[in-house]
């Protein structure tokens, strides 16, 4: 299997913690041609999307550990065309890069984009836990966004609780993200001037949402396959901090899913499957979801540590057999235009 990485650049990488090299590394020690590359790099020549690539060398030995193996990995340098590449693997960094997708477009029928292409045009934001209805809906906090000053103010003063949580739209990471009380509404308007910034149609949305009880303990990543729930693990907050992503001080302990949020990744599962968002990172808070992280969830190395597992090998898993079906299909359909062209031969 040919195998192309959209990501970061290389030299980012941590070797101790990173999700994406765990997913290289076990690529690579199957023996498949694995190339990275990141959205500054594609390009096209006669209206044909290549990318500028570096390539694992065939003849390197593949360390088992992936942060040796980062450490020894060797490239060559190409120039090669998307569609020429089984399968595309999107794990470029918040926010999403619109024109890299608009690149892999003309691709879409010949690769399989791993996730989806559309999928990713309307999850990669905050807004897209809007979009679940029925029985999926009732895990959604109340959300309410917009950059009108005064309409946030008011829905801060109606708000049945004495917080609720303020986060940019487009920040990732737990970056911006406070606590608002109604108390401390005097000092409300100079936060929104500094979130939104300019007036009328410019400046920035921003995320009013319902204060979730529980949410000072952390929340739980969940990431999700194909729809289904493979690994999870609880991440507390530092202390003094409500943010308990990992990049801002929390840490990680061990997680048994709950009853309830078992049920929360059966109703939203299809989902996501439906959309093309087969590998996705759930952010729940006391049985309600929070966030679905669609561009590169993290979280396989913590959770493969905290219960002796290894979460790349189902993702890997589940691509080849992808790819392998698409095979099949395409070898069958070959076989049946060869009886009908023998046909007119006789």
């Amino acid at each position: 299997m040919k195998i192309c990485f959209l990501m970061y650049p290389w030299e980012r990488v941590n070797p101790e913690s990173d999700s994406t090299l765990r997913l290289i590394h076990e690529s690579a020690s199957r023996g498949h041609t694995v190339a990275i590359t990141t959205p500054g790099s594609l390009t096209i020549r006669d209206s044909v999307a290549h990318a500028f690539c570096s390539v694992l060398r065939k003849d390197m030995k593949i360390s088992s550990s992936p942060a040796t193996f980062y450490k020894q990995a060797q490239f060559n340098r190409a120039k090669l065309p998307l569609a020429g590449f089984d399968v595309i693997v999107m794990r470029a960094n918040p926010p999403l890069d619109t024109v890299a997708l608009n690149f892999l477009d003309s691709v879409r029928s010949d690769t399989f984009i791993f996730n989806d292409i559309d999928g990713l045009r309307i999850a990669n934001n905050k807004l897209y836990t809007a979009s679940f209805s029925g029985e999926a809906s009732r895990y959604i906090p109340a959300t309410h966004v917009s950059k009108n000053k005064d309409y946030l103010e008011r829905i801060l003063l109606d708000s049945a609780s004495d917080k609720m949580i303020m986060k940019p739209l487009n920040g990732f990471g737990g970056e911006g993200v406070i606590v608002i009380e109604k108390s401390a509404t005097q000092s409300f308007r100079s936060l929104l001037d500094f979130y939104i910034g300019g007036e009328g149609d410019g400046g920035n949305y921003v995320i009013l949402q319902e204060y979730v009880e529980g949410a000072e303990n952390g929340d739980v990543r969940i990431l999700m396959l194909n729809g289904e729930p493979i690994g999870a693990m609880r991440r507390v907050p530092a202390s003094n901090d409500l943010r308990s992503n990992i990049s801002v001080g929390g840490k990680e302990v061990k997680h048994v899913l709950t009853k309830e949020e078992k049920l929360l990744c059966r109703h939203i599962g299809p989902k996501l499957v439906r959309d093309g968002l087969f590998f996705v990172g759930l952010d729940v808070i006391n049985g309600k979801l929070i966030e679905v992280n669609v561009l590169s969830p993290g979280g396989i190395t913590r959770i493969n540590r905290l219960n002796r597992t290894k979460l790349q090998t189902k993702v890997i898993d589940f691509i080849e057999n992808v790819v392998n079906t698409k095979d099949a299909v395409l070898e069958r359909k070959n076989a049946f235009r060869k009886v009908i062209e023998d046909a007119d031969a006789v």
